[in-house]
């Protein structure tokens, strides 16, 4: 009998430091006869480690073929300690996956604009990925970035390639500058002047802190930009990632099951605007 609750075996096949406190784990299921995790750009997986626990992490690439994929951990707590002292060919456990997914089958021939705040980057870069690999089946790509310092930017390299292609443009900004900075400063609603997509024919993606989002949200409405065409990746505390536990239950709906990806509308609804 299936047990939801037992993960499989991955390992480690690459290991990227992003900044002083967040790492890319590259990973593959060690068992071929799991075959491969087939999911969608904005679902996660529960990854665990025997001793430290278990906790959820967005998928931060898209799918691929060979059966790889990509988390992006920050070291908050004693599981991602741990996770930051494992080096390639090490054995974590993962499941998944789970949630929903980007409206994929809304954004076929619209202008896509992406906002990002500090690791929000992550679930994001699955869709950027997504996106750019199937360029021609879309419009014009604008991506906002900020951090609080220029250090703290995740895919330095890849973010070059994403301003490379096509209509595409990527806009960053940051806190605290250093003596090497010579873009934006400041919160990322100060780059929304330089996006160049049609409000009315374009989709919005957010992910950062609940501040940033609240903000974001308010001057892109404010831009002409529908409301049910506006999705929020959020963070809650989800503890099974199954809709078993209640810690991320808001208003009727789990957030591990019903989300995390939800548009400004049924946000709205739910109460969680911020």
């Amino acid at each position: 009998m299936h047990n939801e609750y037992l993960p499989k075996k991955a390992a480690i096949e690459k290991i990227v430091e992003e900044s002083g406190d967040t790492k890319t784990f590259t990973l593959r299921l060690k068992d071929k006869s799991d075959g491969l995790l087939r999911y969608k750009p904005g679902q996660f997986l529960m990854v665990s480690l025997p001793g430290y626990g278990e906790a959820p992490f967005t998928f931060a690439s898209c799918p691929r073929k060979d059966g790889r994929l990509e988390i992006s951990v920050r070291r908050v707590g004693s599981l991602t300690e741990a996770l930051h002292k494992l080096k390639e060919k090490d054995i974590i456990g993962v499941r998944g996956p789970y949630g929903n997914w980007f409206p994929s089958d809304k954004i076929k021939g619209k202008d896509i604009l992406f906002i990002a705040g500090g690791c929000g980057i992550a679930p994001l870069r699955s869709l950027i990925q997504y996106v750019l690999k199937n360029r021609k089946n879309y419009g014009k790509v604008e991506v906002i970035y900020g951090c609080r310092a220029p250090k703290d930017i995740f895919y330095k390299d890849e973010i070059e390639a994403w301003e490379q292609s096509k209509n595409s443009n990527v806009h960053l900004t940051v806190d605290e500058p250093d003596e090497t900075w010579g873009g934006a400063c400041g919160v990322v609603c100060i780059l929304l002047p330089k996006i160049n997509v049609n409000p009315k024919k374009s989709m919005v993606f957010l992910c950062g802190p609940s501040v940033m989002i609240k903000f974001a949200i308010r001057d892109i409405v404010k831009l002409g930009f529908k409301e049910q065409n506006i999705y929020a990746s959020l963070e809650r505390y989800m503890k099974c990632g199954i809709g078993k536990c209640g810690h991320c239950y808001v208003k009727g709906k789990y957030v591990c099951t019903d989300g995390p990806n939800f548009s400004y509308t049924e946000m709205k609804e739910l109460g969680i605007e911020s």
